[in-house]
Order: structure tokens, then C-alpha cells, then sequence
């Protein structure tokens, strides 16, 4: 019998799970050492169970907005002069319950997968040994597993796939009640009253819009000159806008400083003195890796300023027989990018055939609704000068099924190269926008042209309509073409 391969993969995450399953597809005898279930903050906490809140809050965002457009009679019993008011309402326990109940489904279903494909989960907390062996094996130690489960493991590649932690602020600690980070949010049995959202990135975005849509009053404290700032500036205004007409209270270059309980009270007090006040508080601000206290600094592994651990394009660190995947490496905070990395760990030391991570073929979607989806270069790297390229941008007002749908906010852009009119970016605001992306993000990995996306037939009528024909428009208005 031949050499089996010894890999060990610290988390469970996404860039974990799916290394596991590629490495015992390949023949290597996988360990996935994990302290809270397999899918990890992806799965139990973050992704799943946001986009199973953001799914309720999207119905009743549809509701609300579209029901007397389209025609739809509402009969109840309210009195004629509260006609305008909701008639629609959400019990906030039994949506969190279904959100957990989901997220726990999904994590089972996740172990099974790695069990069925031969590897072997272990239940604790992981550390990697400082010393390399002779035949360049490493040992991770196991803390806190369960009887009859190894303290130590050997491996010939380890993977460290530990994900990220909500960042606190100093004044400003959650304490799982009224002060909540994004983890704690889904025990809650009440919807909040008056909800303050602290950081207008992606995850303050979705959960505010998410919560708007359910009956909460909203302020969006946004340290910034406007919501998503790192989202293309025309999509990021759109949503804006939305928020706004639908009574959110966005706080523009408005930095907290810190957060406090008052009875059953917070007080946000901003950089400016000024003193805001909610029933509840959410606090998102960014995340910091799970990279201290394994062992990974005295191991060789290097660490960047921020705390996240330094990789090639293969998932190597700096230290020989250790890879990284996943929100600890700071690259992207995607699922699909952290699966794409331990993917592409565990071909690479495998000897498979592999390509290396390439980030402009990424795509990324911001749950709010509408929805904003992005792919390839964007419009800052045209405007900035980091790629010579044209852009066109077509509303989705003058779509058919939009209209028909009652869709009054979006838009399709595309951006492709000048001469050759490859198209190597894209950006989609629409309804689902996450899975209109998807014909673009075909075109970007394999250097489609904006000809090609035109002449391929759509269904009349749809949104994925308004991508064929901004194509058309790049087409038409090419240097030196048919104007």
C-alpha cells in the first residue's frame, strides 16, 4: 500500500470545507479541526442567515411597494382613515428561529459531505506546532476535543482556513441585548423599534435596508460621504436614494464614537458631540482574522499590519507546507473566493493542475434590495486610470418587465476594452441582480465580446434583456463604427 497523503485543515469555513472535499477526492487522508460546525461564520452566522432574514424583509419590501401598482386588494379590518397605513407585519421570533433552523440544516449537510467523502471532522480548537519535521510534516494540536478524538494531528500540509471575528469598538461593546454585533442579531425575539445601524459597508447596508423592510425605523450612521463606498459611486447612489424614500435616516461623514446603554435606551455618540438615540444598536464595522494565539508568527507564517495572513496566488504563506484560505487572508470577504482558494491549496500541493486565483473574474453581490451585483474592473479603475475602457449604463426604467413589475430603481453597465470590445467588467442593480450578474461574469472569464453578448438571443421580455441591449448600445457607439 502506497503513501497517503496527510492533510489538516484548521476551520470549517467555506475555504475549508471545500478544500476537504477536493483533497479526499483526491486520495488524502483530510482532518478538518473546527470548534463551532462545519460552514462556519459563513454558514451559522454571517451569509446564510442574513440572506434568510434579507428573504423575508424582500417579500415585504415587494409587498409594500408593489401591491397597489399592480393591482392587489388587501382586505382587512382596518379603519378607512388608517387605510395608508401597513397591514402587513412579521413576528421577528419565528424568522430568527427559521434562520437558525437553516443555517444548523445547512451545517449538517456540510459535515455529511466531508464524511461521505472519506475525510474527518474533529470537534476543537486548533494550534500548529513552530517546528517543521525532518520529512517536512507538521504537528496541530488539538485543545478541547472530545474524548477519544486526537490532542495532536500529522500532517505533510496544513490548511488554516479560520475566518474573522466582528470588530468591536473600544466604547461601543455589544452586549447581546440592545448593543448587538452582526452574530448576535438572530437572537433576538422583537423587532427593534428604532434601530441604529454603525457602518454603511456592505453588511450595515443589507442589515439596515433588511430591517427597514420589516417594520424597525432605521439610522444609517455612515463615516463616509455616502453608503457602500466601496461600491461602484452610480450604484451605491441608487441605493441611497432607495433608502431614503423609504424613510431611512442616513447619516453622512457621521463617525461614532461610541455606544452606550441607557435603561432600555442606546446613545450613539458620534465624533461631532452630537448624541443620536435607538431602542437597539447594531455595530458594523468590519471584521479582524481568527490569526492570533495558533501559533501561526512563531510557525514562520507571515502576518500582515491588519492581522491577516499574507498568500500567493496558490494559497501559500510564507511558511513551507502551510496554506491559507478564506476572510483571514484579507484578500476578498467572499464565500465563493475563500472556497476558490482552499480549492486551489489543496490542487497546488496535491501536484493537480491548477490555475491561480485570478480576482478580476470575481463576481460579488450586496443584498439590499435592489440588489447590487458587480463583476471584473469597475468604474473606478476607468476613472483613476488603471484600465482604458468604455462604459455605458442603461436604467432599467426603459425595460419592459421592469415595468411590468412595478421596478422603478436599477440599471445595467457594462465596461469593455476600446478597441476589441471584450468586455472585462460589469455592474447589475436590479432584483436578483445576484443572478443576472452571471452572463457577465461568463463574458469577463473568458473574454466575451460586447458583439457576442448582443447577438445572442434573450427572452422578450426580461431584465436579462437590458444586458444584451447595452451591448447593443457599446456596439453601436464603437470608435469609428455606425454612431
Amino acid at each position: 500500500m502506497g503513501y497517503v497523503t496527510r492533510i489538516v485543515i484548521i476551520g470549517g469555513g467555506p475555504g475549508g470545507y471545500e478544500a476537504a472535499l477536493v483533497a479526499a477526492q483526491l486520495g488524502a487522508e483530510v482532518t478538518v479541526v473546527d470548534c463551532d460546525g462545519l460552514g462556519g461564520a459563513s454558514v451559522l452566522t454571517d451569509c446564510v442567515p442574513s440572506k434568510t432574514l434579507i428573504a423575508t424583509a424582500e417579500v415585504m419590501t415587494t409587498f409594500d411597494s408593489s401591491y397597489e401598482e399592480l393591482g392587489i386588494i388587501v382586505a382587512d379590518d382596518t379603519p378607512p382613515e388608517k387605510q395608508a397605513a401597513r397591514v402587513v407585519g412579521v413576528d421577528l421570533g419565528k424568522v430568527n428561529a427559521r434562520v437558525k433552523r437553516l443555517a444548523l440544516a445547512q451545517s449538517e449537510d456540510i459535515t455529511t459531505s466531508v464524511t461521505r467523502a472519506g475525510g474527518r471532522v474533529v470537534r476543537g480548537r486548533a494550534s500548529v506546532s513552530p517546528q517543521q519535521a525532518p520529512d517536512g510534516s507538521r504537528t496541530v494540536l488539538v485543545t478541547g476535543a472530545a474524548a477519544g478524538e486526537p490532542a495532536e494531528l500529522v500532517a505533510d500540509a496544513v490548511l488554516v482556513a479560520t475566518g474573522g471575528s466582528p470588530r468591536e469598538l473600544a466604547d461601543a461593546q455589544p452586549d447581546g441585548e440592545r448593543i448587538l454585533n452582526w452574530k448576535q442579531v438572530y437572537d433576538l425575539d422583537e423587532l427593534p423599534e428604532e434601530l441604529i445601524v454603525v457602518g454603511s459597508g456592505v453588511t450595515g447596508a443589507e442589515f439596515a435596508g433588511a430591517y427597514q423592510a420589516l417594520g424597525s425605523r432605521v439610522t444609517l450612521v455612515s463615516s463616509r460621504d455616502r453608503v457602500l463606498p466601496g461600491e461602484d459611486p452610480d450604484a451605491a447612489g441608487v441605493l441611497e436614494d432607495v433608502f431614503r424614500r423609504r424613510g431611512m435616516n442616513v447619516m453622512s461623514r457621521s463617525r461614532a464614537q461610541g455606544a452606550k446603554r441607557v435603561g432600555d435606551r442606546v446613545e450613539v455618540t458620534l465624533n461631532d458631540g452630537r448624541v443620536i438615540t435607538g431602542s437597539h444598536c447594531l455595530m458594523a464595522v468590519g471584521a479582524v482574522p481568527n490569526t492570533r494565539g495558533i501559533g501561526l508568527e512563531e510557525a514562520g507564517v507571515r502576518l500582515t499590519d491588519s492581522g491577516h495572513i499574507w498568500t500567493d496566488k496558490v494559497s501559500r504563506t510564507s511558511a513551507p507546507g502551510i496554506y491559507a484560505a478564506g476572510d483571514c487572508t484579507g484578500i476578498f470577504a467572499l464565500a465563493s473566493v475563500a472556497a476558490m482558494q482552499g480549492r486551489i491549496a489543496m490542487y497546488h500541493f496535491l501536484g493537480e493542475t491548477v490555475a491561480p486565483l485570478r480576482l478580476k473574474t470575481v463576481s460579488a453581490n450586496v443584498f439590499t434590495d435592489p440588489e447590487i451585483a458587480t463583476v471584473g474592473y469597475q468604474q473606478s479603475d476607468v476613472d483613476e486610470g488603471r484600465i482604458d475602457a468604455r462604459v455605458m449604463k442603461l436604467p432599467l426604467l426603459r425595460n419592459p418587465r421592469a415595468k411590468m413589475q412595478g421596478v422603478r430603481d436599477g440599471f445595467v453597465k457594462l465596461i469593455c476594452r476600446p478597441g476589441t470590445g471584450i468586455v472585462v467588467g460589469g455592474v447589475v442593480v436590479a432584483p436578483r441582480a445576484s443572478e443576472l450578474i452571471h452572463p457577465i461574469s461568463i463574458a469577463v472569464d473568458n473574454n466575451l465580446t460586447v458583439e457576442q453578448i448582443a447577438k445572442a438571443f434573450t427572452v422578450y421580455p426580461s431584465l436579462s434583456g437590458s444586458i444584451a441591449e447595452v451591448a447593443r448600445q457599446l456596439q453601436a457607439s464603437k470608435p469609428g463604427g455606425d454612431d
